[in-house]
């Protein structure tokens, strides 16, 4: 008679053994790569990428396919939708409409233009707008965001390590090259926070850039960035919306319907929402971010395991030139917005 009682959790709980080998993989490799990031600098996303493809071996191993392919494609979507508890409303009235249009210019153009340097490199228009949006919103966040709602393909699954590896990499590089650049052009620190935080890719170095100048540029810097992260809304939902209808093909026949809007993009609005109304406390706010943190660095690492860098070196040279090119192109658009608004200022 209690059979069946002893029964339910029997599913639950194989799910959970046939996920833990490769979801442990994917976090041993995240904690080694913040592990090194902590004692010896450098960008703990591109560490997990970078470990993660020494593993790639384990990518074609029965026991640890599942849990690599939840934390590349599930876990990654809990990462973005926990970025919505960092951002408030009030940020975008402090940046004023001349900052704010600046901004929401630097986002919409950078992925046009990755769209049209795709096209004139002959690359697939995929990697554009996924390089594009990362290079133009928040780095490897954006990636994660934006594939997510892209074909479940494995040429797309490239394209966004790809696209992941290249921001890290030119993210890392503008950190370092972009404060001397705010030296050598004697910008103030409102320009100075502006340039910064609406060029550099990734949040931790814009950041990092920002407070080796000094801890006021590093406050108008982190309110730019959080407003480009902001701009993931909107944007990924107007990804989502164009490609609803390939993301279903490719999921194959017979599978669920693809929801109008992602749950995890519904889920970041919704954080945004709840913390500009002041309901989340502060101390959740930081877990929830380092969550989402934790989230994308086993995501990315399982990213990482599932790629071979004879893949990646098979897409040849014209990739780096379209991030390159992304990172030069927001970095004079902001450069000449910073000096335009000082000229109608003057």
């Amino acid at each position: 008679m209690n059979a069946p009682t002893k029964s339910l959790p029997v599913p639950m709980f194989a799910e959970f053994r046939r996920l833990l080998p490769g979801f442990m993989l994917c976090s041993v490799i995240g904690i080694t790569a913040a592990f090194v990031s902590d004692h010896y600098g450098g960008p703990k996303f591109l560490y997990a990428l970078l470990i993660g493809i020494a593993f790639h071996f384990l990518s074609d191993n029965d026991k640890c396919i599942p849990g690599i392919e939840f934390s590349a494609k599930k876990l990654v979507r809990l990462g973005v939708a926990l970025l919505g508890a960092r951002i408030v409303f009030s940020d975008v009235s402090d940046l004023g409409l001349a900052g704010v249009g600046a901004l929401a210019g630097a986002v919409v153009l950078t992925i046009g233009f990755g769209l049209m340097m795709a096209r004139i490199l002959g690359l697939p228009s995929m990697l554009g707008l996924l390089s594009g949006g990362a290079t133009g919103i928040c780095g490897i966040s954006a990636a994660m965001a934006i594939s997510a709602t892209l074909p479940q393909t494995k040429e797309n699954e490239h394209y966004t390590l790809l696209t992941a590896i290249g921001v890290a990499t030119f993210s890392t590089a503008a950190m370092i090259l972009y404060p001397l650049v705010v030296t050598a052009s004697g910008l103030s620190v409102n320009e100075a926070g502006m340039f910064l935080g609406g060029s550099i890719h990734d949040v931790a170095q814009v950041v990092g850039a920002a407070f080796m100048i000094s801890p006021s540029v590093g406050d108008a810097a982190t309110l730019a960035k959080m407003f480009r992260v902001a701009m993931l809304v909107p944007v990924v939902m107007v990804f989502a919306l164009t490609f609803r209808a390939e993301a279903a093909k490719a999921g194959g026949a017979g599978g669920k319907k693809a929801p109008l809007l992602p749950f995890f993009l519904i889920a970041f609005a919704g954080l945004v929402v709840i913390n500009s109304l002041g309901w989340i406390p502060a101390q959740a706010v930081e877990v929830s971010s380092d969550v989402s943190r934790w989230c994308l660095v086993i995501s990315i690492a399982a990213l990482g395991v599932k790629t071979s860098f004879e893949k990646l070196a098979a897409l040849g040279w014209r990739p780096i030139v379209l991030l390159s090119s992304e990172t030069l192109f927001i970095a004079f658009y902001m450069l000449a917005i910073v000096f335009l608004m000082r000229l109608l200022s003057a």
